[in-house]
């Protein structure tokens, strides 16, 4: 029992992952099922959380999708809601949905899509972990994992919404973490560093000297790492799989 226990480290745990439908959150909800987890892949477009959830079944595991933009806090509800109907519950929740927002200096781009920005990035976090706590504190523990980015440590012209909602998000982890660690709630920061996805264009265009522009699937040991540990472990902490500071 102890070597499946060990191949298999959220056996009976029921995981919730926003954006899964490519990228890092798709590597994630793969990784998760693989070692046990029931995996509830969330994410706007239908067509991209079923080819995930595909893959997650073609491979032996159990998941579900359910259509939710992070936006739009009753989506949220209604997903949540659905999930511990369907599986009994929510151990782990991994707020990964994000988009780069629009480029340009503060004076010339457009309000719009920069409020859109913020409004995807940081208060869909907000949602998520709204959504998700009641539901966490009634399982008596729980994880959320957040994806945050480099660029919260960074100014570079042109990225305000992007790196304005990544160091909100950093601020929204330490704070929930300090709210929720009585319910043995843990809530921490991943920081993948580049990853050649089809959001970046990293791998197709020079990067510093130095640095480790990763797969998707590089993440997944340390998003691995932080589902497993102990429900007093770590909290509102930062895990950067940068090479270097930003």
């Amino acid at each position: 029992m102890q070597a499946i226990s060990e191949a298999r480290p959220l056996q009976g745990k029921v995981a919730v992952v926003t954006g899964a439908g490519r990228g890092i959150g798709r590597a994630i909800a793969m990784g998760y099922a693989k070692a046990g987890a029931t995996v509830v892949c969330c994410a706007r477009s239908a067509g991209e959380i079923d080819e995930t959830v595909a893959l997650v079944t073609a491979a032996g595991g159990t998941a579900m999708a359910r259509c939710a933009d992070v936006a739009d806090l009753a989506s949220l509800q209604a997903l949540f809601a659905l999930t511990v109907q369907r599986f009994g519950g929510v151990d782990i929740v991994v707020g990964n949905a994000g988009v780069n927002g629009p480029r340009g200096t503060v004076e010339d781009v457009d309000p719009v899509r920069w409020a859109a920005a913020i409004q995807t990035n940081l208060v869909g976090a907000f949602h998520t972990a709204h959504a998700a706590i009641p539901h966490l504190r009634a399982r008596g523990s729980g994880k959320i994992i957040f994806i945050g980015s480099g660029m919260r440590k960074a100014a570079v012209a042109g990225t305000s919404a992007y790196a304005a909602s990544k160091i909100g998000l950093w601020k929204l982890t330490e704070v929930l973490g300090v709210e929720l660690q009585q319910y043995n709630i843990s809530v921490n920061e991943l920081i993948p560093g580049p990853v050649k996805t089809g959001m970046t264009a990293f791998g197709k265009r020079p990067f510093p000297e130095g640095e480790w522009v990763k797969e998707p699937e590089d993440l997944v040991p340390l998003a691995l790492f932080l589902a497993t540990q102990p429900d007093v472990g770590p909290t509102a902490q930062s895990f950067s799989l940068m090479r270097r500071a930003g």
